[in-house]
């Protein structure tokens, strides 16, 4: 099994066994102290040329995010929230494994923005004269931003937008961008 399974696989298995957990322990709902708080999947377009401004690998990236709403904290007037996710390459280029705290605000209108810091591990070259981007280490940092619309008072569409990077803590240091469209639900 190659590299890129094996990380398939644990990725799928960790953000189900949150899920599974979360739907036994009948804890899924909103935020006000739930365990689960929402579920965000989509398409993203892999190592696009916005902050890295080098392109080397294709594809796109299956993506699927477990936010929680517990534990939860108020913070310049949105909230403070930890995620776990993942996103698969779909031409075995670096796919990664995430986590972090996110803060988020939502508008009456249901207009809402998320802000992000965390770490990835990823299954990419770290330093490759090849056709892949060349990370430079195992885990590195990730931003992400995301933008969306909530509707029907569960269901929501977004464009996010992240990017890992080393942060010049280790030579070489390409950094990999994404966006795309999501889809979310919150319980």
């Amino acid at each position: 099994m190659n590299r890129i399974s094996e990380t398939a696989i644990i990725a799928v298995l960790i953000t189900l066994f949150g899920a599974q957990a979360a739907w036994s322990e009948d804890r899924i709902g909103q935020a006000n102290g739930k365990w689960l708080n929402e579920i965000r999947t989509g398409i993203l377009a892999h190592d696009v040329p916005m902050w890295s401004r080098i392109t080397e690998e294709g594809g796109v990236d299956f993506n699927a995010e477990l936010i929680f709403g517990y534990p939860e904290y108020p913070l310049f007037s949105g909230t403070l929230r930890t995620n776990l996710g993942f996103s698969l390459n779909s031409q075995g280029d670096t796919s990664k494994v995430y986590a972090g705290l996110l803060w988020g605000y939502v508008w009456d209108s249901g207009l809402f923005i998320d802000l992000g810091a965390g770490l990835a591990a990823h299954d990419g070259k770290l330093d490759n004269r090849e056709d892949r981007k060349q990370l430079g280490s195992r885990i590195l940092f990730r931003i992400p931003f995301e933008i969306g619309l909530l509707f029907g008072g569960r269901h929501g569409v977004s464009i996010m937008f992240d990017h890992v990077s080393n942060a010049y803590l280790a030579r070489p240091n390409e950094g990999l961008d994404t966006i795309g469209v999501r889809y979310s639900y919150r319980f």
